[in-house]
């Protein structure tokens, strides 16, 4: 009983807020729309599952060669894989007195070491990756074949980069029939648009931010000169790797939360068309038109790093830190070539 009086009331209400200025009307479309949303069941997290990139790379062990330098990529604050004091053909070969010692971009590294560990076997780990440990690593490997032979030496580099998943954000455009291009209810309907886009998101650690908002008189065939407002605006995820409660399951990659932060905005503006369409009344001033939704979905990388499929086939979608030579100072996705850059990871040209 008392839930059948708070809808007659909500209904009440509505009805008496239709009945005033054309931003009030408008804003009953889009209050009923968000309204639905929020009682749809089906929005939430997924199933936790663990990151399968993280069980694989604990497991993965790297083998050096005589010839070249070999490639190695740790996801920024993770632990690395095994990278080996070894070729393949000495990996499954007898070493009498082996003697191991790794030099990195700041020397000689000792097992002690909190950060990068070698191991009894020789084997470089780092446990916390920062991007700063990026760099060229050297393994002096001294052994014996057998017991009779002289002392073999043995130098293998590796190049370690530091990468991170990239920056997806969702870019959506919208067309709405508008008040005067030069009235206050444009305004005032962008603000709250806004605001119940970004509350739609919000539970899943989402954020929108408005691109460009334009009103424009369009000539129509049979309806005449009509006004429309044009909103573009971008819809990207949080970092839920800080703060006092990190979240690291499958279900807060950014990807997982954005495909549902997309799907909850289409369904908000197809609930619009669908509430439009059950009014006897005529329609408000300003409302969405159907059909101009438009998604495109955006890669950028954070700054200092990019993503190369031919420098790096073995991390394609991985924004890589640029290497010296290179720099990425914006949320672009390629590292830029500039040779007075000498770090990794360089974010301006120098």
């Amino acid at each position: 009983m008392e839930a059948s009086a708070s809808g007659r009331a909500r209904r009440g209400w509505l009805r008496s807020r239709a009945a005033g200025s054309p931003l009030s009307r408008a804003a009953v479309v889009l209050v009923f729309s968000a309204l639905v949303l929020r009682a749809t069941p089906s929005v939430g997290y997924l199933a936790r599952l663990p990151r399968g990139i993280r069980l694989t790379q604990d497991s993965m062990k790297i083998v050096g060669s005589p010839n070249f330098p070999v490639k190695v990529y740790v996801m920024l604050h993770q632990k690395s894989p095994h990278v080996l004091c070894v070729t393949q053909r000495l990996r499954n070969s007898e070493l009498i007195d082996p003697s191991f010692q790794w030099h990195g971009p700041k020397g000689k590294i000792i097992s002690e070491n909190s950060t990068a560990q070698v191991t009894s076997t020789g084997s470089l780990v780092f446990q916390n990756f920062e991007e700063s440990m990026s760099g060229v690593y050297t393994c002096f490997l001294e052994y014996k074949p057998t017991v009779e032979e002289v002392v073999k030496n043995l130098q293998l580099k590796y190049i370690v980069y530091a990468y991170r998943e990239p920056q997806y954000y969702y870019q959506f455009t919208a067309r709405y029939h508008a008040a005067p291009c030069n009235s206050v209810y444009n305004v005032s309907f962008e603000k709250k648009l806004l605001q119940i886009l970004s509350k739609l998101v919000l539970d899943l650690s989402c954020q929108v931010f408005l691109l460009k908002s334009e009103c424009h008189r369009v000539k129509m065939q049979r309806a005449g000169l009509q006004n429309e407002l044009f909103f573009t605006f971008s819809v990207s995820s949080l970092d839920t790797e800080k703060g006092p409660n990190p979240c690291a399951d499958h279900s807060c990659e950014s990807s997982k939360r954005l495909s549902k932060a997309k799907n909850l905005i289409e369904r908000f503006f197809n609930q619009q068309v669908e509430v439009l369409g059950r009014r006897a009344e005529p329609l408000p001033e300003i409302y969405y038109i159907e059909g101009t939704l438009q998604m495109v979905w955006i890669n950028r990388c954070f700054p200092g790093y990019g993503m190369n499929i031919l420098k790096h086939p073995k991390c394609p979608e991985c924004c890589v830190i640029c290497s010296p030579g290179s720099y990425n100072s914006r949320d672009g996705i390629h590292c830029l070539q500039c040779n007075s850059s000498l770090v990794f990871g360089a974010k301006a040209c120098l």
